[in-house]
């Protein structure tokens, strides 16, 4: 398969605390620091800015001093006593750009690590969305509804939860988590220490082998799942990074159809470009722009391409929610756009680039990975607007409660049924795509 552009949330499954990282172990996060550490540390740094100032799309890097900033990170290298330091220094540095698509990975190990919950933004409150059974989350009483006041004795803020998930999932991954949360119903917060899972996986795997493995958690089918209620189609739709092939096979079969169609991309974080195009190309008459792409170089447009008798001719509703990202952000946005459907759940991620992954090396390191996510272009919609740090608002925005979340109800996606004339309880709506746990943990 070639390689292919990706518009993809790189933190996508960092959203669910519970991700297949290269993540450094405990031991060498806090291993003491050699002069000869410190060296390559160094040499890292240089590489990443080098880097930066080669390929970044924005070559005003935000109006930052780059060199500035990087010769600090340079003297905040010369006082850090671990490796843990060393990479959270350089990491922050890359971060000075906020850039949801722009960060360092630095050179690890491979292992599991398994928080045991998961949580997500519902407008500005942060709620625990499901628990592992087995679990120690679960043993400590943590259940779903229950709303996460501190991570560690930081608030949760909506901008900045992605970069509190890259600390604790990549950077510095954890036995466990101080959290203090509030339950449906209490008045006061109570606050638990959940231990994580840490699982070592075999020696030097590959890009691929870890592809592989996290594939494994998740059925071809799916990726893609129908439910018809009455005159209504739901399809879940899990993921953009899927051959275009299999949007035609899907879409086809509903060519010239007056059914209506509920696209649900809650927690979608994006994938190929092809992918994209393909689909908006279902629901327009003509060639239409999806976007234009910013960067160093001219690049052409993102572009729906119609499939003239193929295309879809029913009612579309399309749901997303704060971990809908990149290409689900700009689809639901060409949807808007194109006043081709109406987008219905929550802001979403606002995290919409194009980028690439950048492997990278430092002398004697270099036959241990380590590298960088960049951003390439910016994603500028046909209104002249980027998303970057602003999502997409829906034309009616709906979150569930946490008594909605404790009790398993979808409330967005029975009102989503209920504007097409199709009545279910939130109870029922909960019980479709229930969420599901890795198969191997």
């Amino acid at each position: 398969m070639k390689p292919q552009t990706y518009i993809r949330s790189i933190f996508k499954n960092i959203f669910f605390l519970t991700v297949l990282i290269f993540a450094a172990n405990a031991l060498a996060a806090g291993q003491a620091l050699t002069s000869l550490d410190r060296g390559r540390a160094k040499d890292m740094l240089n590489t990443v800015k080098d880097t930066l100032k080669k390929e970044y799309y924005d070559p005003t890097f935000h109006g930052i001093d780059l060199d500035g900033r990087f010769k600090k990170a340079e003297e905040a290298l010369d006082g850090a006593t671990t490796l843990g330091q060393a990479f959270g220094i350089i990491a922050q540095a890359v971060l000075e750009l906020n850039d949801s698509h722009t960060t360092f990975w630095p050179p690890q190990r491979t292992i599991i690590v398994s928080y045991g919950w998961r949580w997500q933004m519902f407008g500005e409150k942060c709620f625990v969305t499901s628990v592992k059974p087995k679990s120690d989350a679960e043993a400590q009483g943590l259940k779903p509804g229950d709303e996460i006041i501190e991570i560690e004795g930081f608030k949760p803020k909506r901008s900045e939860m992605w970069k509190v998930s890259y600390y604790y999932n990549v950077l510095s991954p954890r036995n466990g988590l101080n959290v203090k949360i509030l339950s449906p119903g209490e008045q006061k917060p109570r606050e638990l220490n959940i231990a994580s899972k840490i699982t070592q996986l075999q020696a030097n795997m590959t890009m691929q082998d870890l592809w592989r493995q996290y594939q494994f958690q998740f059925d071809a089918e799916e990726l893609n799942t129908f439910v018809t209620i009455g005159n209504t189609t739901v399809w879940k739709m899990r993921t953009f990074s899927i051959d275009p092939g299999t949007i035609a096979g899907i879409m086809n079969g509903r060519s010239g159809s007056n059914a209506n169609l509920i696209l649900d991309l809650r927690g979608n974080g994006g994938g190929y470009v092809v992918t994209l195009e393909e689909l908006a190309g279902y629901f327009v008459d003509k060639d239409t722009k999806i976007a234009d792409l910013k960067g160093r170089k001219k690049m052409d447009p993102q572009m729906a391409k119609t499939k003239g008798k193929d295309v879809y001719r029913g009612k579309l509703i399309v749901l997303i929610d704060s971990r809908s990202a990149s290409a689900s952000e700009i689809f639901a946005r060409f949807i808007q756009l194109e006043q081709r459907g109406v987008v219905l759940g929550d802001q979403s991620a606002g995290a919409v680039m194009q980028s690439r992954g950048v492997g990278l090396n430092a002398g004697s390191w270099s036959d241990i990975p380590y590298g960088m996510n960049m951003t390439n272009a910016d994603v500028i919609m046909t209104d002249g607007r980027s998303l970057e740090h602003y999502g997409v608002i829906p034309q009616l925005v709906m979150n569930p409660t946490g008594a909605d979340l404790a009790s398993h109800r979808d409330p967005v996606l029975a009102a989503a049924l209920e504007l097409f004339g199709e009545k279910m309880s939130p109870e029922d709506a909960g019980k479709l795509f229930p969420e599901k746990w890795e198969k191997k943990d």
